[in-house]
């Protein structure tokens, strides 16, 4: 939670009445703000008087105890409920809430500018919602399907973003294949009229009507991309043709997912990770990480400890090596994990991939773009950071042991972990360097973006869409930054390459150089490969992925 928050943004919970003023909504939209105890009831006499003759004379009462409105029954014959549970006893308002009374039914809302955020809006498979997308509603059973009259499919998410997320600050997310899909304020009124209600000439008039003269093509253009995604009703996801060329057979990842890792997450939090997010630990992380880096600097111009090798053995240390990695990937996904429950959001799956011939393990973070910047930041960014303090702890150990074999060991950890801080912080791969970079420019697509801006300049086609500087600025820091791994990498292969070969045969030393220098070149061959086998396709320029 922000410090000084009003309400949970989660659950809706009320922690200040003062700061998060509260308003029953009755189904005609009328709003009365709770500012004070009320009763509500069939009686002239209360505050609230329902004519419906379900509601008992005095039926319920609502009453500010210690600053937080909370309701209760007033012996009311049929009972008061409150999302769906009966009320026995005082219970707390929320954000979000229903109450029933009888056959009526009022909403709890907290009151909301149209820069704020808005709640999320789910939509379960096998449901669809009968009222405005971007307000609240209850799911239905979903009705026989009419071909000239498109309807969002069920299986899906949608949340507002605050206004200061830019022009498309509306989240979409497709519950069944986890894809996101951001649009703007116009595309989510349009959004709004695909309820299977109108036909396609009204779509069109309808559109006109809320975004304009261009509100026929904006609508058809909505149409295309969500078919596109699989997300309209009847109308299914086109297969992607199955990579024909070598290079993109080999670098397509074999994935293996279990979904049951969120609780793990959630456990693990609970029981004690909490404390890794407190100020005094986080200030003990970065002294670390800045103090490690110093200290591995320190290793290699002195030469104390030796790539690949522990205990003057080269096959031990790559062995090393190689759990040493996978132990940083481990907790680098962990951090990735525990930063998203932290902000309440869970952790859909979990597993391993396999690119080439390296496993990794991830972690889906998906639910970080239903989050503002600020948190989507901080998520994308504690993976590395992770890398750094593992880093960083290994290599001021090293530095203060005397030579031996877990000086060695250390040495070839510190060692794994700043290849993988490296590695992912590459903004040419969509790993959390791009991702944070994304957030930074505000520039949903970057990556897709550049690699079109790129082509385009290759083949002297022009510059492509987007801001040309933005773009142009983003392919050259990529570049730098793998120019930067690539002269880390051939810094440690040449102050220890005569050590190494004394060690072992010429060829398993340039076999355990050339994955580092593989591990090097991957990012820039992949966006050099995809920029120049792209094909010219004009992007709908309303919504972006988001993955």
């Amino acid at each position: 939670m922000p410090r000084g928050a009003a309400l949970c943004g989660s659950c809706g919970a009320i922690f200040r009445a003062e700061g998060a003023p509260l308003e029953l909504v009755f189904g005609d939209e009328t709003r009365v703000p709770v500012v004070d105890a009320m009763t509500i009831g069939r009686a002239a006499g209360n505050t609230i008087q329902l004519g419906d003759p379900s509601v008992s004379r005095y039926h319920a009462r609502i009453f500010v105890g210690g600053g937080l409105p909370e309701l209760e029954d007033a012996g009311s014959s049929y009972g008061t409920w409150l999302d769906e549970r009966e009320v026995t006893a005082p219970t707390p308002l929320r954000d979000g809430s229903r109450i029933q009374l009888g056959d009526a039914e009022l909403r709890v809302e907290a009151r909301r500018s149209d820069a704020a955020a808005g709640r999320t809006v789910v939509v379960p498979a096998g449901a669809t919602l009968v009222v405005s997308a971007t307000g609240a509603g209850d799911p239905v059973p979903v009705p026989a399907v009419v071909p000239s009259r498109p309807r969002i499919r069920d299986g899906w998410a949608l949340k507002r973003l605050d206004a200061r997320e830019g022009p498309r600050r509306y989240v979409l997310r497709d519950l069944r294949r986890g894809t996101f899909v951001r649009m703007s304020d116009d595309d989510a009124s349009l959004f709004d009229l695909l309820d299977g209600e109108r036909s396609l000439h009204d779509l069109v008039a309808e559109a006109t009507a809320r975004v304009g003269p261009n509100g026929g093509a904006r609508i058809a253009a909505l149409l295309a991309d969500l078919g596109e995604r699989g997300l309209l009703e009847g109308v299914e996801e086109p297969e992607r043709a199955e990579t024909r060329t070598l290079l993109g057979r080999l670098f397509r990842p074999r994935t293996l997912s279990v979904r049951w890792a969120g609780g793990v997450f959630e456990q693990v939090y609970r029981r004690g990770g909490f404390l890794l997010f407190t100020r005094p630990a986080l200030v003990s992380f970065a002294a670390v990480a800045v103090s490690g880096a110093g200290a591995f600097a320190y290793l290699v111009a002195q030469r104390y400890g030796t790539p690949f090798v522990v205990a003057k053995r080269v096959g031990v240390g790559g062995l090393v090596f190689l759990l040493g990695r996978f132990l940083v990937v481990l907790l680098h996904e962990l951090a990735h994990g525990l930063t998203v429950v932290s902000f309440g959001r869970r952790v859909p799956r979990a597993g391993l991939k396999l690119v080439l011939i390296f496993p990794y393990a991830f972690v889906d973070t998906s639910e970080a773009w239903f989050e503002p910047r600020r948190r989507r930041l901080a998520i994308s960014a504690a993976g590395p950071a992770s890398d750094l303090v593992v880093g960083g702890t290994a290599a001021l150990g090293a530095a203060a042991l005397a030579a031996g074999t877990i000086r060695d060991v250390l040495f070839q950890v510190a060692l794994a972990a700043y290849i993988g801080a490296f590695f992912n912080l590459n903004p040419l791969l969509e790993r959390d360097g791009y991702h944070m970079l994304v957030d930074l420019l505000q520039q949903p697509g970057l990556r897709r973006k550049s690699q079109r801006w790129l082509l385009g300049s290759l083949r002297g086609h022009g510059e492509g869409d987007g801001d040309s500087s933005v773009l142009a600025t983003y392919a050259a820091a990529g570049l730098v930054w793998s120019v930067l791994m690539a002269l880390f990498t051939i810094v440690i292969s040449r102050r220890y390459y005569h050590a190494l070969v004394l060690l072992a045969p010429r060829a398993i030393v340039w076999t355990l150089l050339g994955l580092l220098y593989l591990l090097v070149l991957v990012p820039i061959v992949v966006v050099i490969y995809g920029a120049v086998t792209a094909r010219p396709r004009e992007p709908a320029d309303h919504v972006d992925v988001a993955v």
